[in-house]
């Protein structure tokens, strides 16, 4: 029977539940305001913390002019690097050097991601395969990516094989390396239910191995391209040539070649500015959706 409690009938035995159900409601009343407003405050620091740093840097910069600590042709200033960057750019120069490089770059990426997975693949399951070629991963991986380039010349000559030889030889050994780390971390009890439920071969890997290799092979790929991104670089600086077309690493020893220090500082915050970029625009969001997805980042 309802119990009348004041003007208000409450089920007999429901007065509980119904205070319950109010501390909920206002329990979520006080927390979605405060919940909001972090996440408004972390969208808004997230973006202003980039521009903090470079206006902190800046400041830095302008002081050390002003102290005249070096002449200005050793430490140019601001207004003379972005000036020289107009220069590139009046000349169509700047954005086609910035486009040629980003393109070597993911497309020598995306050759190496094709090329370091099946390889960590089979030295991450193989123990054998990993003992005998495992050193030689971890030794190139630890060889300046700007050894080969005399080598990569003088197989290839100066052309585009030259440079993608040393992107791929810079990132293939990171990507394998990262892959066989993220499957040396999978739980045991996962390959064995994978093997009960009858995933083998190919299947296995794409449905049990990758996805759950994926953090360390995500490290993987972003060593990856922070390799590639400085072979490129590497290459670019030395294997200088009109039939390659420009890039932001013949820029750079352009401004060298020319004594230019304001050409060869602009060079090296556009190197420094899509690097960052990169890593802002796609590895960054990659790597809060695989801690959010696995429970590690709120």
């Amino acid at each position: 029977m309802p119990v009348e409690t004041g003007t208000q009938e409450v089920p007999a035995g429901g007065g509980k539940d119904l205070d319950l159900k109010r501390l909920e409601s206002g329990l979520d009343a006080l927390e979605t305001p405060a919940h909001v407003k972090r996440n408004i405050k972390g969208y808004f620091f997230s973006l202003l913390s980039p521009l903090i740093a470079i206006a902190a840097v800046l400041v830095i910069w302008q002081i050390v002019i002003w102290l005249q600590w070096q002449p200005d042709y050793i430490i140019p200033s601001p207004r003379d690097v972005w000036d020289a960057l107009g220069r590139q750019v009046e000349q169509q120069i700047l954005w086609a050097s910035t486009f040629n490089s980003i393109r070597r770059a993911a497309q020598g990426f995306i050759i190496a991601l094709i090329v370091a997975t099946p390889i960590g693949v089979a030295l991450g399951l193989n123990k054998t395969l990993r003992s005998i070629f495992g050193p030689l991963l971890t030794g190139l991986q630890q060889l300046p990516s700007v050894a080969w380039v005399p080598a990569a010349i003088i197989w290839f000559g100066l052309s585009d094989a030259t440079i993608y030889t040393v992107v791929l030889l810079g990132a293939v050994p990171s990507i394998a390396i990262g892959l066989m780390s993220g499957i040396d971390q999978i739980p045991s009890i996962i390959l064995r239910a994978g093997q009960v439920l009858g995933a083998t071969g190919f299947n296995r890997v794409r449905q049990i191995i990758l996805p759950a290799a994926w953090p360390g092979y995500l490290a993987g790929l972003e060593q990856g391209w922070a390799f590639s991104w400085r072979s490129l670089m590497a290459a670019e600086l030395i294997a200088v040539s009109p039939a390659l077309g420009p890039g932001l690493g013949q820029m750079l020893d352009n401004g060298r070649s020319l004594g230019d220090m304001a050409l060869v500082l602009g060079s090296i915050f556009m190197i420094l500015f899509v690097g960052v970029l990169i890593e802002r625009l796609i590895f960054a969001p990659l790597r809060k959706r695989t801690l959010q997805n696995r429970g590690l980042l709120r």
